[in-house]
């Protein structure tokens, strides 16, 4: 990720991708576990359905929890926005109609596998990292730059993760065990 000066009303994005030698079906069964998510997350803490849910569909929520050594512990309630297996699964942070942030997977097939592309915005609502730009409004340029770095970083991380799952199943059995 390049320096872009991005504010974060700017609502700035990043996304990853990578190829991976299995068919979107299985990785969608990865993507769409979001209880295997906090394994793949140095951040992510903490997954859990709420109002009975036991998978993802459009308007079902889970709440996440999450912690970071400058930004604390925190938990947040996702809605899922977009939801079609097994090419697309999107949720919006806290409220759909103006979120604190909007994630993306997207599954295409290629190549006899699947290329899988991992995207994020950042705001429009107000979030945590709102509270360290309000203490220094003067570097919030690099405070936003610095947290879009750790989500591509963490993003990466999560697709290198699940490429690992998708080709080697043996694992992915390990895992869920």
């Amino acid at each position: 990720m390049e320096w872009t000066g991005a504010r974060y009303a700017d609502k700035p994005t990043v996304e990853v991708h990578t190829w991976i030698a299995a068919p979107p079906e299985r990785v969608w069964a990865l993507v769409a576990d979001i209880d295997l998510m906090p394994s793949l997350s140095a951040e992510l803490q903490a997954v859990e359905w709420l109002d009975g849910g036991s998978g993802p569909s459009c308007g079902a929520r889970f709440v996440g929890r999450s912690k970071h050594d400058s930004l604390g512990e925190w938990a947040t309630t996702s809605h899922i926005v977009e939801c079609r297996p097994p090419e697309v699964l999107a949720w919006a942070v806290e409220d759909p109609q103006h979120p604190t942030a909007l994630w993306r997977f997207t599954l295409e097939p290629q190549d006899d596998g699947t290329l899988l592309r991992q995207w994020m915005q950042m705001g429009p609502a107000r979030s945590g990292l709102s509270f360290a730009i309000d203490r220094m409004p003067d570097k919030e340029q690099k405070i936003v730059f610095v947290r879009m770095r750790e989500f591509e970083t963490g993003m990466t991380a999560t697709l290198a993760a699940i490429k690992e799952l998708a080709e080697n199943p043996r694992t992915s059995k390990e895992v869920s065990n």
